[in-house]
Formats: structure tokens, C-alpha cells, sequence
């Protein structure tokens, strides 16, 4: 394979819209909702790496089949499987698996709150490790 070739095929990931670019590559980014015992739960996920549910924002990072969650100084880490429109939650402190369904595109951040900043990768909660 050629360099030409090798640039011309990131290029082509790299395009936003592209069939390519859609198919290899999840796109967590919109309003999602679940249900729960208290009534339904939206979190807004933006591709700024922010991530809102009522007051709260905190910053995420994709890692294989893990998100990972800022909350203050730590990083919780949940097992994540993405369908298009289906995205489910796993592990970390969740005691069972949590569904959500997509309902829209991002909203954007509220202005004057801004992005947490990101702990080091080494400040990982491993709730199951306690």
C-alpha cells in the first residue's frame, strides 16, 4: 500500500457524513433517555466530550468497549455497547445494566458551564477492586 493510499483512506475516515466514517466509527454524540423507577432520565452526550444529566456536567472519553465518566478528581468506567439508536450501560457501580434509547441530537452546553477538566488516566474508580 501506497502513502497516497494509506492518506487517502484517513482522509476518507476522517469525513464527517462519509458511509465510511458512519459505519466504523460509533457516534455516541445526541439526547439519550431511560426509563427508571423515578420517571424518565435524559443525558445529553456532546462531541465537545461533555456530558450532561440535570445540573451535572462531566467529561467522557471512549476506550475500546469502555466510557469513561470524570467525576471530580476520579474516572468511573462502565462497559458500553452502541446500536445505532440503542446504547446500553454496564458494570462499574451499576448493579444492573442500564438501556438507553437516542431521542435527538446533542443540545449545546449551557454557556458559562464549562468542560470538566479531565483527572489522569490513572485516577480510575474500580469499584469492584474495593
Amino acid at each position: 500500500m501506497t502513502l497516497s493510499t494509506v492518506l487517502g483512506v484517513a482522509a476518507l475516515l476522517s469525513v464527517p457524513g462519509t458511509a465510511l466514517a458512519q459505519a466504523s466509527l460509533p457516534v455516541l454524540e445526541g439526547t439519550w433517555r431511560t426509563e427508571t423507577p423515578d420517571g424518565p432520565h435524559e443525558i445529553v452526550v456532546r462531541a465537545d466530550s461533555s456530558a450532561s444529566w440535570g445540573d451535572e456536567t462531566v467529561r467522557w472519553r471512549l476506550i475500546a468497549d469502555s466510557i469513561f465518566l470524570a467525576f471530580g478528581d476520579e474516572w468511573m468506567v462502565y462497559n458500553y455497547r452502541l446500536d445505532r439508536n440503542a446504547l446500553t450501560l454496564s458494570g462499574g457501580d451499576l448493579v444492573d445494566p442500564i438501556e438507553l434509547e437516542r431521542v435527538g441530537p446533542a443540545t449545546p452546553r449551557p454557556s458559562g458551564v464549562p468542560v470538566p477538566p479531565a483527572p489522569p488516566m490513572s485516577r480510575r474508580a474500580d469499584v469492584f477492586d474495593q
